[in-house]
């Protein structure tokens, strides 16, 4: 490994232990980072640096706030973000750049990425939640209506609370592509050291602290299944089995799963959780479950019920793989009278099986 490599690794290795860092932050340090932050972009520091528990929290206080001015995002981390990259793509050229993204910054992009979107959806959901409120004077017709307006503006609102924010901790990915290349982005990579998203205003900066837990699968997707998968001091946290969203307390009855449980289930995606949670061949056995035909689409299985339908699903394989190389099996449910994996298959795509299989040839 020659010293450049050398230099590329640690410096992942070190943005990858900021994106994942939990606990306190270090309040100080951050506060003096969000002061060089503006005294580099030529700005006054702000009179006020405020502090919130969670994203949500913040946003909370940002929209509370009315002496904070005008967002200064653009000149803390817009335009030097932007001319750091430019600087360095010019002293490397594209290749060279495209070279330096990869060995740095893009090991990280993904999960940061990914990270930060969930984060931004599970604020807006939950603020637009507790900001709905229904007029109890209007009729039923106008109080609905008057409702889903009154949510879009708050969720509108949220965003745009949302779109001044500096993701701190979580642009590890861009900090990791520009570390030890100069002292423009010093401010912002100090914050990002010890402390989790910020708002930079004229007057004041909102500064959030970071998780307190934090799960995640071999994959890097968010994942647990008898808690948040991510979780702030305050109560905000998000929910996750391998990545994709679930409601807390769909987690909460997975101890308690039964076959019978998994049958009712009409969420396709929250059936497949409950199957990888439950173990698909104790649910088979539980079930009775009865091997009816295997074709290169899948394997037809069938429950016979005494006081009700037969339950067939399609057990299928996806065959393109997930990040860690594994393939998720899913399970289809179709029609009771259906005979083949394929017209199982077929039906599920609302073919006939003799055209599902013309697809699967072409």
């Amino acid at each position: 490994m020659n010293h450049a490599d050398m230099n590329h690794t640690t410096a992942q290795d070190k943005w990858r232990s900021v994106a994942a860092a939990t606990g306190p932050a270090d309040r100080a340090a951050a506060e003096a980072g969000v002061r060089l932050a503006y005294r580099t972009a030529g700005l006054a520091e702000p009179a006020r640096v405020l502090w919130a528990d969670s994203p949500l929290a913040a946003v909370a206080l940002v929209r509370g706030l009315s002496d904070q001015g005008r967002s200064v995002r653009d000149e803390v981390r817009t335009r030097p973000w932007a001319e750091e990259r430019r600087r360095l793509h010019d002293a490397l050229g594209p290749a060279g750049w495209a070279a330096h993204w990869q060995a740095t910054g893009a090991h990280l992009w993904d999960l940061t990425r990914s990270l930060a979107d969930r984060i931004r959806a599970g604020v807006t959901e939950a603020a637009t939640s507790a900001g709905s409120v229904t007029p109890a004077d209007s009729d039923a017709s106008e109080s609905a209506s008057s409702g889903t307006a009154s949510s879009s503006r708050a969720a509108t609102a949220v965003r745009l609370v949302l779109l001044d924010a500096v993701l701190g901790q979580h642009d590890a990915a861009w900090l990791a592509a520009f570390d030890g290349q100069g002292d423009r982005l010093a401010g912002l990579a100090v914050v990002a050291g010890h402390a989790g998203w910020w708002w930079p205003y004229e007057n004041v900066a909102v500064v959030c602290e970071r998780p307190v837990e934090l799960h995640r699968d071999e994959a890097g997707r968010l994942d647990r299944g008898d808690g948040p998968a991510l979780a702030f001091a305050d109560g905000f946290a998000l929910h996750a089995w391998r990545g994709m969203p679930v409601p807390a307390e769909f987690l909460a009855g997975l101890a308690g799963l039964t076959p019978e449980r998994i049958r009712q289930e009409e969420n396709a995606e929250l059936r497949r959780v409950m199957l990888e949670y439950y173990g698909y061949d104790r649910y088979l056995a539980a079930s009775g479950a009865r091997h009816q035909h295997r074709d290169e689409t899948g394997v037809l299985w069938r429950i016979e019920l005494d006081d009700d339908e037969d339950v067939a699903m399609v057990e299928v394989v996806n065959s393109t793989p997930e990040p860690d190389g594994s393939h998720r099996t899913y399970w289809l449910r179709v029609p009771p009278a259906t005979r083949t994996a394929r017209e199982g298959v077929a039906w599920t795509f609302g073919l006939h099986p003799d055209a599902y299989e013309l697809l699967v040839q072409t």
